[in-house]
């Protein structure tokens, strides 16, 4: 999104010079790219656990038995499993902490209504922490303390970390994304069983999964400014662990408690 009001040329010194309707766009465009960044990163983590998961029990099952119908079921199996387990954490955890942030912002507002001069000291405070002067401080915060709103608004912010007008997202929301990001995830360890079995279908299973891991990534890196070559092989390694693992478990652990597997 590009704002049509352009900056003031040259970025002047003087705040006064900026044009209020550019401040007020361009602060609804931060606004909402952090919100976009949320999103993003339920996709991502979603993502990545749907495929991480789901490859390392597919690995397993893969070590254990070379019976492609067990290997199907159990991808199948913990992609659902998964499914539910991550949309529905995502949707209680986000309610959760909707609720507690809401709870918490209004008891400010109790504060700021009923204790005005407790809640201008302890921004007058903050301040001070911040490495302010103790004058500058006091000034500060009885100018904002003028306006309740915006007496609330820093308190929230300096006091809990938090903005008064945005709470956590969208639980449902949330959880949508959680839940379909896990889905397509995990489906890129199994869909090879579907053609093949052995240990050349969980080689392109597992090459798959870290193409899929080296993607997600490299895009992120767009948005934490790392390496995209790093940050895609991080994934890749962490994933290739636990492929590993789930393998070796599979070979070795029915051997040591003397079960029959089907081959």
């Amino acid at each position: 999104m590009t704002s049509d009001i352009h900056r003031p040329f040259g970025n002047p010194s003087d705040p006064r010079e900026y044009p209020l309707e550019w401040i007020e766009q361009h602060i609804e465009e931060e606004r909402q790219s952090t919100s976009l960044l949320g999103e993003i990163r339920e996709i991502v983590f979603g993502a990545q656990d749907g495929l991480v998961s789901t490859l390392a029990v597919v690995a397993t099952v893969a070590g254990a038995s070379n019976d492609r119908s067990a290997i199907l079921v159990a991808g199948l199996a913990s992609a659902m499993a998964g499914v539910f387990s991550m949309a529905i954490g995502e949707y209680m955890s986000s309610k959760s902490q909707r609720e507690i942030q809401t709870w918490q912002i209004k008891d400010e507002w109790i504060e700021v209504q009923e204790r005005p001069a407790e809640a201008e000291a302890e921004v007058a405070f903050m301040f001070m922490q911040e490495g302010m002067d103790a004058d500058d401080a006091w000034t500060a915060s009885d100018i904002i303390a003028r306006n309740p709103r915006s007496l609330l608004t820093t308190m929230v912010s300096k006091e809990l970390g938090l903005v008064a007008d945005d709470v956590a997202g969208s639980p449902f929301r949330g959880a949508l994304f959680m839940g379909a990001a896990f889905a397509l995830g995990s489906a890129v360890p199994v869909l090879p069983f579907f053609f093949g079995h052995g240990i050349g279908t969980l080689a392109i299973a597992t090459t798959a999964t870290a193409a899929a891991l080296f993607t997600i990534g490299a895009v992120k890196s767009r948005w934490t400014h790392r390496s995209w070559l790093g940050s895609g092989l991080e994934i890749v390694a962490l994933a290739a662990t636990a492929g590993v693992a789930g393998y070796l478990v599979g070979s070795v652990l029915p051997s040591i408690l003397g079960f029959d597997v089907p081959v």
